[in-house]
């Protein structure tokens, strides 16, 4: 049983829409909250309702502009603690530097680990996050962090497109886990692409370890930035004789030429979540599908403010 009053949701401005669609879920309305800048380009808050003894949740992904967005969340965070919010809830549907999550070489930072300090510093009671990069990022926090991934709607939304003769592809090692908890709900076998990566951004397809040849693929990852693994792995696909390739990913963060990159790629479709917003343009949805995740973000928000066992998301 929840020992706060009312759940309270606010966000800054880097995905309105999604925190509008939590709320409809939920039955509730944003908070009356102005996140602006000032002329010198610091930012402003100002929280218009009482949060007093309130359960608080900060739904505020750390997209480009990363530091802008990161900024306003920890804003947010401190005005809550102030204004005698009973808990403050960070609620980071994409979790901004999760890729520097250790020293590869000398002189390093961890970047995200780094980033966890802050958020905790600024007062954050507890961390809900979304198919973090690599899931040890968890225990970077001293906080309770509640992890959810969309994996179930990524795969749920190929139930009608691909056939028996299907299989999942993991774009790299690292992503084994990932591509079999994906596969087991298709029920389907999954395949490995072997790559080496010379320099961040830049990635080289060495080998395919599984049978593609005259399967539907589906590539899924955790993140899709600038493509150009994604698409190399595509056209190595099709050149081993795939019969459809599709690409799935929970973030779409789609930087640089990444866009330009899909359009021109011959990957049949791309879907991700609406973690981070697409731009609305009509030809880029024509390939690249939004499935939401609202709803899983809603629930989580109603079981952790009933003090319930998060568990019940994954039965």
């Amino acid at each position: 049983m929840s020992v706060y009053k009312d759940i309270k949701i606010l966000t800054g401005n880097a995905n309105r829409p999604l925190v509008k669609k939590i709320c409809e879920h939920l039955g509730t309305e944003l908070l009356d909250c102005d996140v602006t800048s000032f002329s010198d380009g610091e930012i402003k808050v100002e929280i218009k309702e009482s949060i007093r003894e309130c359960d608080v949740f900060i739904v505020q992904p750390t997209h480009a502009p990363t530091n802008d967005n990161l900024m306003e969340l920890l804003i947010l965070i401190d005005a809550c603690k102030r204004a005698s919010a009973g808990r403050v809830n960070a609620v980071i549907p994409y979790y901004g530097y999760a890729r520097q999550d250790r020293k590869t070489r000398p002189r390093e930072p961890i970047t995200a680990k780094l980033v966890a300090n802050i958020i905790e510093k600024a007062g954050a009671d507890r961390a809900v996050l979304m198919d973090l990069h690599v899931g040890q990022i968890q225990g970077y926090f001293d906080v309770p962090v509640d992890h959810l991934t969309a994996i179930n709607y990524l795969a749920n939304y190929f139930k009608d497109k691909i056939g028996e003769n299907a299989v999942v592809v993991s774009p790299d090692l690292g992503g084994v886990t990932r591509a079999r908890q994906f596969a087991n709900i298709l029920n389907l076998p999954i395949a490995i692409i072997e790559k080496r990566r010379p320099r961040p951004n830049v990635s080289e397809v060495m080998n395919i370890i599984g049978d593609v040849s005259g399967k539907q693929c589906i590539l899924v990852d955790d993140i899709i930035d600038t493509a150009g693994t994604m698409c190399q792995a595509v056209d190595k696909l099709y050149e081993l004789g795939a019969s459809e390739v599709y690409g799935a990913a929970s973030h779409g963060v789609l930087s640089g030429p990444a866009i330009q990159r899909l359009m021109d790629s011959p990957i049949k479709e791309f879907v991700i979540t609406d973690t981070i917003p697409l731009p609305e343009i009509d030809e880029i949805k024509e390939k690249i599908k939004v499935v939401s995740v609202a709803k899983i973000f809603a629930r989580a928000i109603d079981i952790i403010h009933r003090g319930d066992s998060i568990s019940k998301i994954f039965d």
